[in-house]
């Protein structure tokens, strides 16, 4: 099978690891990815086959694949120009899609969408798209050896306002991680305050290494996380994440239970494995 794959983020997100972990497991798969990004940089280094962005690398290339995957907003708008391709979007946001013209236009285009979360979906259905279109495809997350550490890691990308003041509140300090795999083998506990989430790869991730979560209780966040068994779910308000820090502190047995569930979570519902599985068939549905 024969797919190109567009993804023309900034950064070095979620959305990018996905795009890289499915890449590796694929073949016969090419990348067109911005030029000078980490992405590229990424995906060159570990031998996929990834070339700069282009609209003429983009016609060129999707004259030789059965199919494209469009990886984030960008990507779908600049894939949704090719005439007569088969195409697949993947949607990792929560918020409401939009009702303009062009992305009406945009989103008709698609023969299939890769919702990263029930709450995803949603948003996409009450945009207008018909529920045959979409199909749930969970973030997978690699599995690493547990955090044995005592730091408290947050993302210094996310809310760090709030969780700043929470850690104020709480009387601890906090680790923004700017490589959270290795932060998360130090960890004792990971916060994830967030306004907005597909689902909150991140916290795959910490679930992964059997770091017990504390994260807003908002969007996809609330599917990743189950509260009071993997970790807790509390309002983006500072009093909140402090009581909840506060509760994991005071109670450090039932914080090694939440990390262990996370773990087995994660083994269940959200490999990398598993996220390449249902990607593939869902492949299969759009080239019938």
């Amino acid at each position: 099978m024969k797919t190109l794959h567009i993804d023309l983020g900034r950064q070095m997100g979620g959305g990018q690891w996905q795009a890289i972990y499915l890449l590796e497991r694929l073949a016969e798969a090419k990348l067109l990815a911005r030029p000078g990004s980490p992405l590229l940089e990424q995906a060159r280094a570990r031998g996929i086959d990834a070339s700069a962005f282009s609209i003429a690398a983009m016609f060129g290339a999707a004259q030789r694949a059965e199919l494209i995957h469009a990886h984030e907003a960008r990507a779908h708008a600049m894939a949704a120009a090719v005439p007569g391709a088969r195409l697949v979007v993947a949607r990792r946001v929560a918020f409401p899609v939009g009702t303009g013209l062009p992305s009406r236009v945009k989103y008709a285009r698609a023969n299939l969408f890769l919702a990263v979360s029930r709450c995803a979906a949603a948003e996409l259905e009450r945009a207008g798209v018909s529920r045959d279109k979409i199909r749930v495809v969970h973030d997978g997350v690699p599995l690493r050896e547990p955090g044995r550490g005592d730091a408290i890691v947050a993302l210094a990308s996310k809310r760090e306002d709030l969780v700043r003041r929470a850690a104020e509140l709480a009387g601890v300090e906090v680790r923004f991680t700017r490589d959270l795999w290795d932060d998360l083998t130090q960890a004792k506990m990971f916060l994830y305050a967030s306004d907005s989430e597909g689902l909150g790869s991140a916290a795959l991730a910490a679930m992964s290494a059997a770091v017990p979560v504390i994260a807003s209780n908002i969007g996809g966040l609330a599917e990743a996380v189950e509260h009071e068994r993997t970790g807790l779910l509390a309002a983006n308000r500072a009093e909140d994440f402090a009581a909840a820090i506060a509760r994991l502190l005071r109670e450090p047995q039932l914080a090694r239970e939440m990390g262990r569930r996370g773990r087995e979570r994660v083994e269940a519902m959200f490999t990398v494995e598993e996220m390449v599985r249902r990607t593939v068939a869902a492949y299969h549905e759009v080239l019938g």
